[in-house]
């Protein structure tokens, strides 16, 4: 029985030993624990710092592109509206005949127009605005709409009529050319 009492006090003491081991080993866990805790919390909010400054980046990027292309082409609508005062001014100037241009009572008025003509063509280049050149290219949709085939000798797809000047404001199409475009003949 002795024998039993001193093997139940040698585990007993074994199990204060194990208890004090783990209860001097717990605060140090709980210490790593904690400390790998904060370093993943802050890994993280140095990775959402990261995204954070990248997103306002592109949106500053953004920004300036839209203000820049904003400055660029605002007067968009006002140049299509006034490419049909020139497509106006240009028939009504092919519309008089060669007689009546020698007349010396509109000769005056005739070279007024073509004056006016000419200074309208300025202010496009001015501003950007290029009248595209059709007669004898390659039909391309993303610039021209082809508006009928003509039979032809030339090469099929290619404008040989041009109805309407398509133009260009800048790097953008702004107008597109109605042209007609050639077909085998038959």
């Amino acid at each position: 029985m002795i024998e039993d009492e001193k093997i139940e006090t040698a585990d007993s003491n074994d199990a204060a030993d194990l208890r004090e081991e783990t209860a001097e080993g717990a605060p140090e866990l709980a210490e790593h624990d904690r400390v790998a805790t904060l370093e993943a919390e802050l890994a993280e909010a140095k990775s959402s710092l990261l995204y954070a400054h990248a997103e306002a980046q592109n949106v500053r990027r953004r920004a300036e592109k839209e203000a820049t292309d904003a400055r660029a082409y605002a007067a968009t609508a006002f140049a299509r509206d006034l490419l049909s005062v020139a497509d106006n001014l240009a028939r009504g100037l092919e519309a008089i005949p060669a007689e009546l241009r020698e007349d010396e009572k509109l000769k005056n008025v005739v070279a007024g127009l073509e004056a006016t003509g000419r200074e309208l063509e300025t202010v496009f280049q001015r501003h950007g605005i290029k009248k595209m050149t059709t007669l004898g290219e390659a039909l391309d949709p993303n610039f021209h709409q082809a508006m009928f085939e003509i039979p032809s000798d030339k090469r099929p797809g290619t404008i040989v009529q041009e109805m309407q000047a398509g133009y260009m404001i800048k790097d953008r199409l702004l107008r597109p050319a109605l042209v007609g475009v050639a077909k085998k003949p038959e």
